[in-house]
């Protein structure tokens, strides 16, 4: 292995951990570094001094005590799926899980334990085999630990809550190396902390989530020329507001990818779609989106679909740019509507980019507990999730998802899930993602458990010493 300088970790100090450590390091001109380091947001650049791939809970710690003796910032990465590039640091150390992915689901105690570096692609392979299943994302490829900890918001949300509200413990590795466990009954306020809190306490090495079952599944896409999707959104907002908690989805404005079931007029242009989930058969969902089907869709695809393949439908394709935002809403107006669907015009096309409204409720909703996750309570989400390649469109395409969050500012709640957001929102932002009340009692568990702010590459809560003035409520 290369012995080049790893900027603040020093050559004295990487050696001695190499020593000890079981996975593998990697810095700057090793094989094999430049394929670790890069992250799914292709605008994020960033060049860490050492990758430390841990292979167990010793190895963290390890890592953990080298980069504070030395002084090196520390990034935790588990998917590397952070849009605002948080999974990675410039001249660092990154505590690298994704050696740490293994999922084991034990049906008799309903409940699957998950490393910290596992993909929802590991969760749903241990549990669909068994019949069941928990919240996980919308993609295959997001990391199970920072999308819990953010609070989680999925497919299944609307008939089993969010990821979050599944949590049943965490392991976790503190600043000073400490494994600690955190659940209902031991240190109960960290756990609640975990409960969107992100990764502001430490290192979550193993997570445990509660099971259900989901014997069946299925799906519908259903596709409408651009010109049809005013019409199409009024009559999918007017059958959500009623459907059953086992039915989820989302409106998506979207350049769909060949599939045999598109016209080849439709591939590669601008359309509306509408995605309906079910936590049941097709027979349930036909029955529910019959508004939809009988304006005889341009495009047209509902069937029975294991849940573990219909999470990969939509995988976010690597190698592209990244910027998204979000807004929750506290109604859903024909007015909103109609600026909602005229902002599309606006996306790169082609692109994967996806222009989304999700609906909430149901399940998510009814929290069992009063979690750090404000923008639960909204019965609506928008999502400008935008993708592209050329960086010239950069500033043209984060004007658009601005434009998309101003054009909803009227019925916005002022809450927002973090997870969906990039890293250039400003302080309030992240007061909003948790409360204010909130974070001051989140910022209490921070100073117990990192008062040095070790943990500050993420959406970032400030230990109370250290914490600015939370700014004057927004009014109107």
């Amino acid at each position: 292995m290369a012995q080049l300088k790893t900027g603040p970790v020093s050559d004295t100090a990487l050696n001695r951990l190499r020593r000890e450590f079981t996975g593998r390091l990697l810095t700057p001109g090793d094989d094999g570094y430049e394929d670790a380091r890069a992250v799914f947001n292709t605008m994020i650049d960033l060049r860490p001094g050492v990758i430390a791939q841990c292979a167990n809970t010793d190895d963290v710690a390890r890592a953990l005590a080298c980069a504070r003796q030395e002084g090196a910032e520390v990034a935790v990465r588990g998917g590397g799926h952070s849009v605002a590039g948080m999974s990675s640091t410039d001249g660092g150390l990154v505590v690298d899980l994704r050696r740490m992915n293994t999922a084991t689901a034990d049906p008799e105690a309903m409940e699957v334990r998950v490393g910290g570096g596992a993909l929802m692609a590991d969760l749903d392979a241990a549990t669909a085999p068994l019949g069941l299943a928990t919240t996980g994302g919308r993609v295959s490829t997001t990391g199970v630990g920072g999308f819990t900890l953010g609070g989680g918001s999925g497919w299944l949300e609307r008939r089993f809550g969010l990821a979050c509200d599944n949590l049943l413990g965490v392991d976790l590795v503190t600043a000073d190396g400490e494994l600690v466990h955190a659940s209902a009954e031991e240190d109960p306020e960290l756990f609640w902390a975990l409960h969107g809190g992100g990764g502001n306490f430490g290192v979550a090495t193993e997570l445990c989530f509660r099971l259900h079952p989901l014997p069946e599944f299925s799906i519908g896409l259903l596709m409408f020329r651009p010109e049809r999707g005013p019409e199409a959104a009024r009559t999918w907002r007017d059958l959500m507001r009623t459907a059953p908690d086992e039915i989820g989805g989302a409106l998506i404005y979207l350049v769909p990818e060949p599939a045999p079931f598109i016209p080849q007029d439709m591939v590669g242009a601008l359309t509306c779609g509408v995605a309906l989930t079910c936590a049941g058969d097709q027979e349930l969902l036909r029955e529910v989106a019959d508004p939809l089907l009988r304006m005889r869709p341009d495009a047209e695809m509902v069937a029975d679909m294991p849940y573990q393949e219909a999470q990969k439908l939509l995988d976010d394709p690597p190698g592209y740019r990244n910027y998204w935002s979000a807004e929750y809403l506290s109604a859903l107006p024909d007015e909103a509507l109609d600026r909602f669907c005229a902002r599309a015009d606006g996306m790169v096309v082609p692109s994967p980019t996806g222009h989304i409204l999700f609906p909430l409720g149901g399940a998510v909703a009814r929290p069992l507990h009063d979690y750090p996750v404000p923008w639960r309570s909204a019965p609506w989400g928008v999502h400008p999730l935008a993708m592209w390649e050329d960086p010239r469109d950069d500033a043209r395409v984060r004007r658009w998802v601005r434009d998309v969050r101003e054009d909803m500012r009227p019925w916005a709640t002022g809450d927002v899930y973090l997870n969906f957001t990039a890293d250039d929102e400003g302080r309030e932002r992240v007061f909003a993602g948790f409360g204010r009340d909130n974070h001051r009692r989140l910022s209490a568990v921070k100073t117990r458990l990192d008062p040095e702010n070790v943990f500050h590459r993420n959406h970032n809560i400030h230990p109370a010493m250290a914490m600015p003035a939370a700014p004057p409520p927004r009014r109107g």
